[in-house]
């Protein structure tokens, strides 16, 4: 067997991250497009789930991330409500050299291609306006701006859900859903991160701040000349004395074998897709007493969002589907603690049992 057969098809045909339904693989010749294209359960409804455009080290990279990132999905949008199974979309290059408006419009076909079964919006290297050119060619397009007939950035309310989960955590665990006080640790203040930083400011919170781009933190810096300090990189932010509160907000794996033994924080509530580096990450959290509130549904506010485009968006009846993360997410610490469990298997736990009542109301 080749090295893809023993990776990448074991993973999807094979593996407990496997299990999709249906992955296509996308080429476009003329305009450089090279997509990935997963759908991993659609027994809630199509599959919902954004467009990231990356440059991986490999197609096989690519590929593995795509499933990753769809099986996400479908447990975001179960936990979420949401009447939409999970997808997800990865296009393999450096967004800031490779992306044209050919290369998005030939994207948009492959997504018109699959008849509906797959609704697509923005993720990391992907923005409003590079939607409004996908639905140029696409009708299952969500994320596009108000002038094109969309709901715009959904990063402020993927930011807001956030700040509901750090709320609900904080009541867990301190007995006070307030963050006045806090200090907070964001890894990442891009689309979502400065919006986060607004509301814990708001709130009175202390935040410490990190980003690749210097100029993401000088941004922030400038605005909030008090309440707001920065450090070099990511493992500095861990390590800070006093975090009470770690907020990954770039990309997946964040929390792993090398970052969990060194966290000063009690609480984990981020932005970030995928944290956990693998299985057994959540039992290591728990072991040192950490608290971690899971990505897919703390971050939900964004999917929340884009769904609601499906039907006529309405911002202030998403905000108040996204503020019921708070509830959602002390429900899903008193099922870990009722059930002995880590918070991300009960959150686990709750998001298969919707979509198996799905699928058998469905007969599937």
């Amino acid at each position: 067997m080749t090295d893809v057969d023993n990776g990448v098809l074991h993973t999807l045909f094979h593996s407990d991250q496997g299990g999709h339904e249906q992955v296509v693989l996308c080429q476009d010749r003329a305009s450089g497009l090279k997509a990935v294209i997963a759908i991993h359960n659609t027994a809630l409804g199509p599959a919902l789930g954004g467009t990231r455009f990356y440059p991986y080290a490999s197609e096989e990279d690519a590929v593995a991330d795509a499933l990753n990132l769809a099986r996400g999905m479908s447990y975001k949008n179960a936990m979420a409500g949401l009447d939409h199974g999970g997808g997800k979309a990865v296009i393999i290059g450096d967004p800031e050299r490779d992306k044209t408006e050919e290369l998005l419009l030939a994207y948009g076909r492959f997504v018109a291609s699959l008849g509906g079964r797959y609704v697509t919006a923005c993720d990391v290297g992907t923005y409003v306006a590079d939607m409004d050119v996908v639905a140029r060619e696409c009708r299952w397009t969500t994320g596009r701006s108000p002038s094109s007939g969309g709901a715009g950035d959904s990063s402020v309310l993927t930011a807001f859900g956030v700040f509901q989960g750090m709320r609900a955590s904080a009541q867990h665990l301190w007995g006070d859903a307030s963050l006045r006080g806090r200090k907070v640790g964001i890894a990442g203040v891009g689309k979502v991160g400065h919006h986060l930083v607004e509301h814990l400011r708001d709130e009175g919170a202390e935040v410490v701040i990190t980003d690749v781009r210097a100029e993401s933190v000088l941004r922030i810096l400038d605005k909030h000349p008090t309440g707001v300090s920065a450090v070099t990189d990511t493992e500095a932010l861990i390590r800070v004395e006093g975090l009470d509160i770690y907020a990954p907000c770039a990309l997946g794996g964040a929390l792993n074998d090398d970052t969990v033994p060194v966290l000063t924080a009690k609480v984990v509530c981020g932005a970030a897709n995928n944290q956990l580096e693998h299985p057994g990450v959540e039992k290591d959290l728990a072991d040192r007493g950490i608290l971690y509130a899971p990505d897919y549904v703390v971050n939900a506010g964004g999917v929340i969002q884009v769904a609601d485009e499906l039907h006529g968006f309405d911002f202030d009846r998403c905000r108040a589907k996204a503020a019921k993360i708070f509830d959602t997410t002390l429900a899903i610490f008193a099922r870990a603690k009722e059930d002995g469990i880590p918070p991300a298997a009960a959150a686990d736990r709750i998001a298969e049992q919707r979509m198996h009542e799905a699928a058998a109301a469905r007969g599937r």
